[in-house]
């Protein structure tokens, strides 16, 4: 017998539907791209054109009012996010919201019980959980190749030194805004997803700009501190000026896993690959890095060594009491392992056949990290969580 087709109901055309969204639903033979909104199109960027055979909408209201829509996909920004949430599962639809979840955990908590009331699915795109060096680091912490991990570092540091360029939501203040609820919210989650929760958190919001008219923090720093001494540190910077920006820095009583580079997903989806593309998610192998020379490998030389080679991915272990550092290639993509997986597993979650790829509880553990992290910038001070 063959698989239901669900049927997906998009709201919003902007860059995230276009190149993280639509692809992938399209790459799922469960899924129907059904609809859309649309509410004020051009004629240089027009829904109807591109995707001719799908239904247009001009407001959300009379999409969710279809009865043949089984799932919304919310793509706006985040300050839209709550009220749009909340009418698709009034209406009776299943909901999959672009990160961040929404501006406060008072706003998610209302919503998840919302999902529960109607016995509807709620799932976040936090995408980044299928990044192939964060499924490299999980392999390494699974398999124990690093030991007690000590010190958890991820960054999504870039230089952007001015806002030329930058969507209007992206340089003004307003809920769900700045640099923690955009990139930072994938980084606090990835670690939540590893560690659990910290017991304590300190947060540093501020601008690295120097002309910043808006007042937005466009950069952050967040140190989450566990039980057993480790401390996790997430870092967000627009002015970075580097060939190479570090991603990764994985220390752990046994080795070190050091990564240059965002995986390159999001580069190839821009491009208009697919999931089903040759290579996607592949990355270049001189993105995997060069392992330092031996004779390098003294105390005096270390740092040295380090700008030598230009590491973007090093995997350095203790062997007969040496650290060896070696290149280590990130984890190879298959289908599932890309960001399809978030509207695989939602595909079968409808029919049944297992859980949502991302709890809508974890994602409101986010959003509370976040405040906090928030509030303590604001209070100069650390808090418990």
């Amino acid at each position: 017998m063959a698989s239901k087709v669900y049927n997906v109901g998009v709201i919003g055309y902007g860059a995230a539907a276009k190149v993280f969204h639509i692809p992938l639903i399209e790459e799922v033979p469960e899924l129907n791209f059904y609809a859309i909104v649309q509410r004020h199109p051009t004629p240089e960027n027009d829904v109807s054109k591109v995707h001719p055979k799908i239904k247009a909408y001009r407001a959300a209201e009379d999409m969710v009012k279809d009865e043949a829509v089984d799932m919304v996909v919310v793509t706006t920004t985040p300050a839209t996010h709550f009220e749009l949430v909340k009418l698709a599962l009034k209406n009776g639809k299943h909901v999959l919201v672009e990160k961040p979840f929404v501006p406060t955990s008072e706003e998610a908590d209302e919503l998840i019980a919302l999902a529960k009331r109607h016995q509807r699915y709620l799932s976040v795109y936090q995408n980044r959980r299928w990044d192939q060096d964060f499924l490299t680091i999980q392999d390494l912490i699974k398999t124990d190749t690093l030991g007690r991990i000590v010190e958890f570092e991820s960054h999504f540091d870039r230089y952007k030194p001015t806002t030329a360029g930058a969507k209007p939501w992206k340089t003004r203040i307003e809920p769900g805004g700045g640099a923690i609820y955009d990139l930072g919210a994938h980084l606090i989650d990835q670690i939540y997803l590893l560690f659990g929760l910290p017991q304590r958190i300190t947060g540093f919001l501020g601008s690295q700009r120097a002309e910043n008219p808006g007042n937005y923090d466009d950069a952050c720093t967040v140190l989450m501190h566990y039980k057993d001494g480790m401390i996790a540190t997430i870092k967000v910077a627009v002015v970075s000026p580097e060939a190479s920006q570090l991603r990764f820095w994985v220390r752990g009583e046994k080795g070190s896993y050091k990564k240059f580079h965002e995986d390159c997903q999001e580069a190839h989806l821009t491009a208009g690959q697919k999931p089903s593309s040759p290579g996607f998610g592949i990355e270049p192998q001189d993105h995997h890095g060069s392992p330092t020379p031996n004779h390098l490998l003294t105390a005096s030389m270390a740092l040295l060594a380090t700008h030598l080679t230009t590491p973007t991915g090093t995997l350095t272990t203790l062997h007969n009491n040496t650290l060896t550092p070696t290149r280590h290639p990130t984890h190879r993509p298959t289908v599932p392992k890309t960001y399809q997986a978030i509207y695989s597993q939602f595909a079968l979650a409808m029919a049944g056949k297992g859980d949502v790829p991302v709890k809508a509880d974890d994602a409101r553990t986010v959003i509370r990290l976040i405040e906090l992290a928030k509030q303590s910038s604001n209070e100069g001070r650390t808090l418990d969580v």
